[in-house]
Order: structure tokens, then C-alpha cells, then sequence
């Protein structure tokens, strides 16, 4: 196999790259951006060799704790639980939220291996027991695992004292009806609430 091809293989790795997008990809970072092909090589390998996951949340930094946990200005009474990192930065971009994290780096699926020893929920219940948090925010994803998920953890939570809250699920802002899905629709409905 020629290093071309092995170069278009891998990225297929990456999520939505098929072939044609990966043959893109590849041919222009050879042909036309040689500085950003290096570029490129030298931050994925320092990214493989010196990213891991905080001590404290499990999200992804190069520290023992990332700067969300690190920081003094966070709210530590609120704990927002998510499934993945890229939740915790789509969180931070788009709503005003200042407490704390746990990242889950996944959901439970019994017929997928994940139970809650892969999911580290006995470190979100060390987190429970310290007495630190009295809301628990469950922002998992509004998929039947990721609600199984957010049920289960919120069992954990109740016994401890934990205010446990869910995100609203529903139409998203400036949407039109006649284009939303059955179950979001259904979901907005379930999730209403008093008109401000």
C-alpha cells in the first residue's frame, strides 16, 4: 500500500470521513498545504502523547485538572453530568452555565459491554457523598441510553439529597413545527412549562 493510500485510510478513522472526503482531505494537504500536512502531524501526536483526562470530571486536558475544575469562579454545588467532552464544549460555547462537570465518556449499553464500571460512576458517587453538590444537572443525550443513563445516575443521586434536574428537550429556537420530529414534538409537549 502506498503511503497516499495509507494516508486516506486513516483518516476514515475520523467520524463522517468516508473515502471521497478522505481522498479530498489527503490530496490537499499534500499538494496544497505541505506546511499544514506538518503542522497537522506534529499537534495530533503532541495531542495522542500528552492529552488525558482530568482527576477530578474526566474531561479531556494535558493537566491533572482542567481549567474548569481548576477555577475558583466555578459553582461547585452544580454538577452537570454529560456523555463526552465534546458535550462540555458545546455547553461552554452556547449557555451561561458556571458550575462543574462530570464527563461519563459514554452511556450505558448492556448489549455494548458499558455498564457503570466503564462509565466511572462510582467516582460521580464519590463526588455525591462528599457533600459538596445539591444539584445534579442530567444533560445526557435524548436517546433511550443516554435517558437510561440519566435515570440510573439520578437514582444514585436522590438518597444523598441531590436536587436532580434534566435538560428541556424539545423544539430548538427559531424552529417550525411542521419540521420537527414526532418524538421532539412529543418531548416539548411532556417538558412545557408557565409562559414568562
Amino acid at each position: 500500500m502506498s503511503l497516499v493510500d495509507g494516508l486516506i485510510r486513516e483518516l476514515q478513522r475520523l467520524p463522517g470521513v468516508g473515502p471521497k472526503s478522505a481522498r479530498r482531505m489527503a490530496y490537499h494537504l499534500l499538494v496544497r498545504d505541505r506546511d499544514g500536512a506538518f503542522e497537522l502531524a506534529t499537534i495530533m501526536k503532541r495531542a495522542a502523547d500528552e492529552v488525558g483526562h482530568c482527576s477530578l470530571c474526566r474531561n479531556l486536558t494535558e493537566k491533572e485538572l482542567c481549567d474548569i475544575c481548576a477555577s475558583h469562579k466555578r459553582n461547585r454545588q452544580q454538577l452537570c453530568v454529560v456523555e463526552s467532552s465534546a458535550d462540555v464544549q458545546a455547553i461552554e460555547s452556547a449557555a451561561e452555565y458556571q458550575g462543574t462537570y462530570f464527563v461519563l465518556m459514554g452511556h450505558l449499553s448492556p448489549l455494548d459491554g458499558v455498564g457503570p464500571e466503564e462509565l466511572g460512576i462510582e467516582l460521580l458517587e464519590q463526588r455525591f457523598q462528599s457533600g459538596d453538590v445539591t444539584e445534579l444537572i442530567l444533560a445526557t443525550n435524548a436517546t433511550l441510553e443516554g435517558n437510561v443513563t440519566a435515570q440510573y445516575i439520578a437514582s444514585l443521586a436522590e438518597p444523598a439529597g441531590i436536587s436532580v434536574t434534566r435538560i428541556a428537550h424539545g423544539v430548538p429556537m427559531g424552529g417550525e413545527l411542521e419540521f420537527v420530529d414526532g418524538h421532539t414534538l412529543r418531548a416539548a409537549f411532556t417538558s412545557r412549562r408557565e409562559f414568562d
